[in-house]
């Protein structure tokens, strides 16, 4: 029977943990205004957040319109740039390269995906790039951008999606202006302790340094990967992914600009993990993510400041991970958003995704002080399905290679997959097809594009695409390259675009990672 202590509404949220997770859970709820319901966010000055989560998804523009950010000035005093998509190198084979981007590929004809027609005129040896027939890789590879145009809605330009790049030290502290402005209340101190209800078994209260009690009655845990409340307090256990997802150690150090600016990041792959490249308007974020068991710490650290594009702005950075989940993300009166609830590796931008969706997620299932069990399962449940996909999704970059110049490259190969992963690769190997199950994140347009881009090549396509004859199809083809370049030609590069709209001021550097 589910546990039920009446109807009385939350009066008190305790935020504990700063970063982006916290401002990101305390401006959603202050944005909110839930009456009568006060918001305090805990936070020590001397614990640093990890700070590698500068690269996000289109999904991010939704979170900043519900909070009426002006995008234009988030992007100034985030030091922030444009994304259309990730291009990723020497990852199916060194050599290799592709790009998965945000917009769609080409137009539907007769109900078919534009993807099938480009697939058949492949298989019959009329190959061209696929990045051809979608605007955003097109306006990516060209160094060109521009806001995408919904009133166009016949052309491509109306579905040219982009995400950002920024730093995210300094989106937490415009967050921070932001929630404070409207009600949070911020308090400077680490965590000691937390207090558990006797009776029940839910958390009382945290505990300062300072001696200082902090009562709430729903507690939100932004810790990050320390997991001070659903881990420590509550021993929530952690479920290990490492044997799909074979990273577990991360380096970190910005760098000089250079020109021009990107308006993508880039992922090369190494011979034990992988490099990020992330382009912002100040300097560019970079990193290795790599694995301890193929690789040490030394030659990581060398391969990473050997294949910087600028002078080094601070000392190397090191993070130690896990990757995988809580096994329960929302348990008693304790909610876990950003690294306490999971980690994954930066490859596709999903860390700060997965904040947005676990408050979302707590804002639609928002309790009352009964804390109905339904609704906590109800969370979980969906928490579960959402991580598992985005793990497949991260999983496929490893084990779709055809790599086998390094131990880790035959391992990852080699490896067992998730029964969810392979009935993907198996169905796509078929006929190239990828079908979305029920609200999972990434979408046909990405499958595609990682499973082409890493030498997946389907058997045969949609039968319906025979319904036009070879010389419509190559006409549809050839129109959908063209007015694609069109819209390109058109485009200011990323560089001129961002001096028009949202530059930023050059005090704004944040010194964090």
């Amino acid at each position: 029977m589910a546990r039920s202590m009446g109807t009385a509404p939350i009066r008190d949220v305790v935020i504990v943990g700063g970063g982006t997770a916290g401002w990101m859970s305390a401006a959603y709820l202050a944005k909110l205004g839930l009456p009568g319901c006060r918001i305090r966010l805990v936070e020590s000055d001397d614990i640093a957040a990890i700070g590698v989560g500068e690269a996000t998804i289109p999904y991010i523009m939704s979170f900043n319109e519900f909070l009426g950010l002006d995008e234009n000035e988030f992007l100034r005093n985030t030091q922030g740039s444009f994304k259309l998509g990730i291009e990723f190198v020497n990852w199916g084979q060194i050599g290799e390269s592709y790009m998965h981007g945000f917009s769609p590929i080409g137009s539907d004809l007769d109900e078919v995906s534009c993807y099938q027609y480009w697939l058949k005129l492949r298989q019959m040896g009329e190959v061209s790039d696929l990045g051809k027939i979608c605007i955003g890789v097109g306006a990516a590879l060209e160094g060109k951008f521009m806001r995408r145009r919904p009133e166009m809605s016949t052309s491509p330009l109306a579905h040219l999606y982009n995400a950002f790049h920024f730093d995210a030290g300094l989106y937490a502290q415009y967050l921070r202006k932001f929630a404070e402005a409207r009600g949070v209340v911020r308090t400077e101190g680490k965590v000691v302790q937390t207090v558990l209800r006797e009776t029940d078994g839910f958390i009382d209260a945290v505990v300062m340094a300072n001696g200082e009690r902090i009562q709430g009655d729903l507690f939100i845990d932004c810790s990050g990967i320390r997991a001070l409340l659903i881990g420590q307090a509550l021993g929530v256990p952690y479920e290990d992914w490492s044997h799909w997802l074979p990273c577990n150690r991360a380096i970190a150090v910005p760098c000089e600009s250079v020109s021009p600016l990107l308006p993508y990041t880039r992922s090369t792959a190494h011979s034990a993990g992988w490099q990020w490249r992330i382009p912002l308007q100040h300097r560019i974020g970079n990193g290795h993510v790599y694995s301890a068991e193929f690789m040490g710490q030394d030659e990581a650290t060398a391969i990473l400041m050997n294949n910087l594009d600028g002078k080094p702005l601070a000392e190397p950075r090191y993070i130690p991970f896990v990757p995988g989940r809580r096994k329960q993300t929302w348990v008693k009166n304790c909610v876990a958003v950003g690294l306490s609830s999971g980690f994954f590796e930066p490859i596709e931008s999903t860390n700060i995704h997965l904040i947005q969706t676990a408050i979302h997620r707590m804002v639609s299932l928002f309790p009352n002080a009964g804390f109905d069990t339904a609704d906590i399962d109800e969370y979980n449940h969906q928490t579960q399905f959402e991580y598992e996909r985005i793990r497949d999704f991260i999983v496929l970059h490893y084990k779709a290679t055809r790599r086998d110049d390094s131990p880790f490259w035959r391992h990852c190969r080699d490896m067992a997959i998730p029964d969810t992963l392979q009935h993907k690769m198996d169905l796509y190997a078929s006929r190239g097809l990828v079908f979305r199950e029920a609200g999972e994140l990434f979408s046909e347009v990405s499958w595609v594009q990682v499973m082409n881009g890493q030498g997946i090549r389907p058997r045969g396509y949609s039968p319906l695409v025979d319904l036009r004859s070879e010389a419509e199809i190559r006409q549809y083809m050839s129109n959908v390259e063209s007015v694609i370049q069109r819209c390109c030609d058109v485009m200011p590069t990323h560089e001129e675009y961002i001096a028009a709209e949202c530059a930023a001021m050059p005090s704004k550097a944040s010194p964090d990672l």
